[in-house]
């Protein structure tokens, strides 16, 4: 077993079975962040020349159509702020949001005050909770970390088919590098492998997911991007991004911040700061506050005092308990035997990684044939 020992510049650890460490004590998640991560974050000029001209290309994909442009609205600070800079650019989205059956009244309310404030459409796409109930079983009774396969797979796959549909070639993504650039690959698999997703459940489910929406290996990676011509744009990395001055802005429209991080959903709560640290030892503050750390939003100090507050309120936990079971139809004791039972990788399962190898492979030889990068998505 790896001897404990926590980053010098963040507060990564060996939490991550996969860290290691420089003679000095920093972290690969920190060199990663400023050889790697950093080329792709622009929170000065060259962002705003960039996102300029991003925003000219979205405008003219859309010429003549109702909209242009497509934003997921989640009623968390990332999406919910974008909404707002949206709004002062002048882009024309249709708001997407993706009930899977877990949202707050903290996050329907805050979801209504944006929306009214900025003029948006709005259409919601409900999840039929009895497949996402079973789907969420499965994943449970699977005993893998990344538990919330089920409503991220979800919420992308409905946005990259409304956009199909309503002929909207961008996609708007609160995903960001400022407060999101660094997490641990060993803690779960992608999201959007569908593949995996539909072993956990052939082995699992108990029903078909006649309406439940997934994106294909072939889909995601060619289909959308190549021949549909899709992008997803992620606006807050051609920005100054910091959170907490975020929060402000939207609390002056009467927006209201929530307690903990994603809690928008009431099943990520208890997941990230109940099941992940007490099934895999996995704090998911860590890899928050560290990229909050490495943009400058953070200091060490100050993560590691905040890392010292417990993640629930043992009242508060009993609650979120009694509602998760209650919701999902099983027992206190049902809920105690997965925590208990034995942990499984996503890789016990079948997964696309190895077509995603091969298409990795396949792009660097054309790289090298024609001298200049392409583009695959991760």
């Amino acid at each position: 077993m790896q001897q404990y020992q926590q980053c010098i510049r963040c507060v990564m650890d060996t939490s991550d079975p996969e860290i290691t460490f420089d003679p000095q004590g920093v972290c690969n998640h920190c060199r990663k962040f400023e050889e790697e991560t950093r080329l792709g974050w622009f929170p000065n000029e060259i962002g705003a020349k960039k996102w300029a001209a991003t925003c000219e290309q979205i405008r003219l994909s859309g010429k003549d159509q109702e909209y242009d442009c497509i934003l997921g609205l989640s009623g968390g600070v990332d999406s919910s702020y974008m909404a707002l800079k949206v709004r002062d650019w002048g882009l024309r989205p249709l708001v997407v949001h993706v009930d899977a059956g877990w949202n707050s009244e903290l996050a329907v309310a805050n979801i209504e005050k944006i929306v009214k404030h900025c003029n948006f459409d709005l259409h919601t796409h409900v999840v039929d909770w009895e497949e996402m109930r079973d789907l969420q079983l499965a994943y449970l009774k699977a005993g893998v970390a990344n538990q919330d396969v089920p409503q991220d797979h979800v919420f992308f796959a409905s946005l990259y088919h409304f956009a199909t549909s309503n002929n909207i070639r961008y996609i708007l993504s609160g995903g960001n590098l400022a407060t999101e650039g660094i997490f641990p690959e060993a803690w779960h698999g992608s999201a959007m492998d569908a593949i995996n997703l539909r072993a956990i459940h052939a082995k699992y489910g108990e029903r078909k997911l006649e309406t439940y929406s997934t994106i294909g290996f072939f889909d995601y990676y060619f289909w959308y991007p190549l021949i549909k011509k899709m992008r997803t744009v992620r606006p807050l990395n051609f920005m100054p991004y910091d959170k907490q001055l975020a929060i402000r802005e939207l609390e002056q429209i009467g927006w209201r911040a929530y307690p903990r991080k994603h809690g928008e959903s009431l099943f990520t709560k208890l997941f990230q700061n109940y099941y992940l640290p007490t099934k895999f030892g996995y704090d998911k503050r860590k890899p928050h506050f560290a990229s909050l750390i490495v943009s400058g939003q953070m200091t060490r100090d100050e993560a590691l005092a905040k890392l010292q507050e417990p993640l629930y309120d043992p009242e508060e936990l009993e609650t979120d308990i009694e509602y998760f079971c209650k919701k999902l139809r099983i027992t206190r004791e049902q809920f105690d035997s997965y925590l208990t039972a034995p942990s499984h990788h996503h890789t016990d399962f079948p997964t696309w990684e190895a077509r995603h190898k091969l298409l990795k492979k396949v792009q660097r030889l054309i790289q090298r044939a024609i001298g200049r990068e392409v583009k695959v998505y991760s």
